[in-house]
């Protein structure tokens, strides 16, 4: 019998009031890797409120003082990273490569919170009036609700996390339904590092107990990272709390252009990347390739290639590519928008939706196995499938005749605008397409995968709003103070102001 885990709230471990319970299974085999209480409205209240009674001492810690439990964080990530990245590779399905990376990554964005906490902080400006000084100071915001998906288990977290602790906010987390345990190890790794009671608390459940959250009045800021319908509804209910505020990281139907004067090599490899790692279930993965027309029969074989060869298996294994859908609804979700492919009309390529039995491993039987499905399609059609995010490795190829323009027309056109990459050796072609591609993450000859995390994670229009990462969250998770100081004896003002007082017996 697998073990049953608590919720972690003000300090100690708990079943709150949860009566109910649920599983977390290994996508690739089926395997139950563990239960846990689910928790209800009131256990997302209780946790809020721990964090609201603890918010108070924690701000007044140094900023070192506060990164100095983050560095103990940073020792857990790096001395537990295969450990961790195999259980991040079991409860979600990444091959182990990726798994191991997200961790790396993780400890990356806890080094960067820590470490800027000892960075000069605030900004000097100049004031018009030579006596007086004017400067930013920020102070955190109180309690954050941080809601992450499954697929990246622990670097998001963190994402998230790190910067809002070591900014002196208190944390309330909800992991995703599907990944669990490793809210459950991430959780006592924090524990482990002596965190104050309250400051970081963790709630095991489903989307009740994330509106919960984002709903209950004592949270001042939300940080969202998961898919654009449930990213909206978060943004619109925030939107009616004039003092609550909100950053999200949502979906996107990313593509890459591969100009005419692209290396193909170069153009078919972060193509595959793109395309395919994680299993396409990325938020920045692409699901359109965009080819000019001069390059598009060489691609076009080179691509399908490798997507009717790239290894779907175990994901422990170091020679699989990709691994394991997530669960089954999500296989469901991949192979009906594969079958509306064919029903809209697209010319299919290649089809691995029901892989062949010899190419899934023994005592796998069990796991959520879908292959790449390739198909070309006419770029000005209004296609559902070219349109809507599927959140899997299913691709389209979009050919195009013309200038960059055309292909950055083509690219723009989507909902979403979250990442995108152009493949090309033409520095005026990448010029236009970094002044004109309406994304939040773009890459020049480069799979549209990767996330440093000095860098910010966030796209425009459906794909979101801010970018829960690296310097962006502090925009969200602190309020900016711009304060003038007066040093001289009288008052003077800016922009010829004048600071005269005058009473009626001087008129």
């Amino acid at each position: 019998m697998s073990e049953l885990y608590n919720q972690y709230i003000d300090g100690e471990w708990t079943d709150g009031g949860a009566s109910e319970t649920f599983t977390s299974q290994n996508p690739a085999t089926g395997e139950t890797l563990g239960e846990f209480h689910r928790a209800t409205e009131d256990d997302a209240a209780r946790a809020v409120d721990a964090a609201d009674e603890a918010f108070e001492e924690w701000r007044a810690l140094s900023r070192i003082d506060r990164a100095e439990y983050l560095w103990d964080v940073y020792h857990e990530l790096r001395d537990r990273h295969q450990e961790l990245g195999e259980i991040v590779t079991k409860e979600c399905g990444k091959e182990i490569s990726e798994g191991k990376a997200d961790v790396t990554e993780a400890w990356h964005m806890v080094e960067w919170a820590a470490g800027d906490a000892r960075h000069p902080q605030g900004d000097i400006v100049p004031s018009e009036v030579p006596t007086k000084d004017s400067y930013m100071r920020r102070k955190p915001r109180g309690v954050v609700a941080c809601i992450t998906p499954w697929n990246f288990p622990v670097a998001i977290p963190f994402w998230h996390m790190a910067v809002t602790l070591a900014q002196g906010n208190t944390v309330v987390w909800k992991p995703a339904e599907q990944t669990p345990l490793c809210g459950q190890t991430v959780a006592e790794m924090m524990v482990d590092a002596g965190i104050p009671d309250g400051v970081f608390n963790l709630v095991q459940g489903f989307g009740d107990a994330g509106a919960a959250l984002v709903e209950d009045d004592a949270v001042d800021t939300v940080l969202f990272t998961g898919s654009a319908e449930v990213g909206q509804k978060v943004r619109q209910q925030v939107a009616t709390e004039p003092e609550k505020n909100v950053s999200c990281e949502m979906g996107g139907k990313n593509a890459v252009v591969v100009t005419e004067n692209a290396d193909l090599d170069i153009a078919v490899h972060a193509a595959v990347m793109s395309s395919f790692k994680t299993t396409g279930q990325r938020c920045v993965s692409s699901e359109r390739l965009v080819v000019h027309t001069d390059v598009y029969d060489e691609f076009k074989a080179r691509f399908v290639e490798v997507a009717e060869d790239v290894a779907v298996g175990d994901p422990l294994d170091e020679d699989t590519f990709m691994g394991p859908l997530i669960e089954d609804q999500h296989v469901e979700k991949v192979t009906k928008y594969n079958e509306l492919a064919r029903t809209e009309g697209v010319n299919v390529l290649v089809d691995r939706t029901e892989l062949d039995e010899s190419e899934i491993p023994d005592g796998h039987e069990e796991g959520h196995w879908v292959g790449p499905f390739v198909y070309e399609a006419d770029p000005d059609e209004p296609l559902r499938c070219t349109s809507e995010e599927v959140f899997g490795p299913h691709v389209a190829l979009l050919e195009y005749d013309g200038d960059i323009e055309r292909a950055v027309e083509i690219h723009n056109d989507t909902d979403y605008g979250l990442a995108g990459s152009i493949i090309s050796e033409e520095y005026r072609q990448i010029n236009y397409y970094r002044d004109h591609a309406e994304i939040g993450l773009a890459y020049g000859n480069l799979p549209c995968i990767g996330a440093e995390v000095q860098l910010p994670f966030g796209g425009v229009k459906k794909s979101g709003a801010g970018a829960p990462h690296a310097r962006e969250v502090i925009e969200a998770v602190t309020e900016r103070t711009a304060w003038t100081l007066n040093n001289d004896e009288d008052i003077e003002m800016a922009q010829g102001l004048s600071a005269d007082i005058k009473t009626r017996d001087e008129q």
